[in-house]
């Protein structure tokens, strides 16, 4: 395919026989009679309908052989019960992307430094090996649904991202998010089009030997509507849907804030994936001002990543100026850590200097948030109507999905 079929758009609320309907057809005429399909979905960190679409899309493929794999990246595994909510039925050959078991992979190759180094405006120069989950190899059609938001490592989600790191090996994963790390969240979060780290996982994708489809959709954010749907290879079903994205999950502000307190939905579990609720609103910040994280059920850092609690959150520059130090710990807990600072110098005399102050109000123990390098506020003694008020305080309700900027 080279366009994507599209329905909606900015603006729009799609009904539920709009997307069942748009599925059918757009399924029926994409040749999967009897082949092989493995179904990409998203965890439960997304908003997205996903039981409407999960339906439209089994009875369109009524009589193929499905097996649904959940993208968990590096997040924790979900359960029985989780998936059935998740998913809304109990599907047969439903997978967790079991990323931390060598044999859930298939090898596909390896991209050369030089490679890389094109890719990355020589940034980076490291082979990459190329690693994904092997039930996407093993069926003849892989098909992606789920939702494209701004984000702070490729610029907009979705399309070739559910591969990689979605279902990827670690090395890609570290590669790609340590050279979003090296742009900054705050350069490439939202950028659209093709970003060197979008470019990087492409290269990756074009590895992979199943034909590549994609239902992307565009998602109002917390709810269970779309504003849009767009269906076509991975690559122009996403370029779609993320114009879109660019319209809908980007809102400008006048100028800058001197305090945001980001509301965290229960939806995000941990520091790890609430630190969302950073990425999409630094770029409103002032200088010297701060971001608190208001989120009471969060009670840990980062479930599957606990080095984070030893290594602390720094700005890139930090990491960079002790490289040696550093450089054998998994990169993408570093940008982790590095997108939570955000920007900042560090200097072996004076240490680090940061741009933005961010402060945990959550359940995890003070002594555990401030050995992390963070500010700590009792989450009881947040008064959000109090902040609602305060003129300079900028309060974002069920935070994480819409990225916040400053008018040019």
């Amino acid at each position: 395919m080279t366009t994507a079929a599209v329905i909606g758009g900015a603006g729009q609320v799609l009904t539920e026989d709009e997307v069942t309907a748009f599925i059918g057809n757009a399924l029926a005429g994409a040749g999967l009679a009897g082949r092989s399909v493995c179904v990409i979905v998203p965890d439960a960190t997304r908003s997205c309908p996903l039981p409407l679409l999960l339906k439209a899309v089994a009875r369109a493929l009524k009589g193929s052989q499905i097996t649904i794999l959940v993208a968990l990246g590096t997040h924790a595994e979900m359960t029985t019960e989780q998936l059935r909510k998740h998913l809304g039925d109990d599907y047969p050959n439903v997978l967790n992307h079991e990323w931390w078991k060598p044999e859930t992979f298939a090898d596909l190759g390896t991209i050369s430094s030089a490679r890389v180094g094109e890719i990355s405006a020589e940034m980076l120069r490291d082979e990459v090996p190329v690693r994904l989950n092997r039930a996407v190899v093993e069926h003849d059609v892989a098909l992606v649904v789920g939702p494209v938001f701004p984000h702070e490592v490729v610029g907009f989600s979705g399309g070739n991202k559910y591969f990689f790191p979605g279902v990827a090996g670690q090395e890609v994963i570290d590669l790609s998010h340590w050279l979003g790390a090296l742009i900054t969240s705050a350069n490439i979060i939202g950028t659209p089009g093709i970003t060197p780290v979008r470019a990087l996982i492409d290269e990756a994708a074009a590895m992979i030997p199943a034909e590549k489809l994609a239902l992307s959709v565009v998602a109002q954010s917390g709810t269970d509507a779309l504003h849009a749907i767009a269906f076509g290879d991975t690559t122009e079903s996403w370029r779609a849907a993320a114009e879109i994205s660019a319209q809908t999950h980007v809102r400008y502000l006048d100028r800058p804030v001197r305090r945001v307190v980001s509301v965290m939905p229960e939806k995000y579990a941990d520091i790890w994936t609430a630190a969302k609720g950073f990425y999409k609103v630094e770029p409103i910040v002032a200088d010297g001002g701060e971001v608190i994280l208001y989120a009471p059920h969060v009670t840990e850092l980062a479930a599957m990543h606990p080095e984070i609690a030893r290594i602390g959150y720094h700005c890139r520059d930090y990491f960079l100026g002790q490289w040696e130090q550093f450089r054998d710990l998994h990169w993408g807990v570093l940008a982790h850590s590095t997108h939570l600072r955000g920007a900042g110098t560090w200097d072996p005399a004076t240490g680090e200097h940061l741009r933005v102050q961010v402060t945990l109000a959550t359940g995890i123990a003070e002594d555990v948030v401030r050995g992390a390098n963070l500010g700590y506020l009792d989450p009881a003694t947040i008064d959000l109507t109090a902040y609602e008020t305060d003129p300079d305080t900028f309060v974002v309700p069920n935070a994480g999905e819409t990225l916040y900027r400053l008018k040019e």
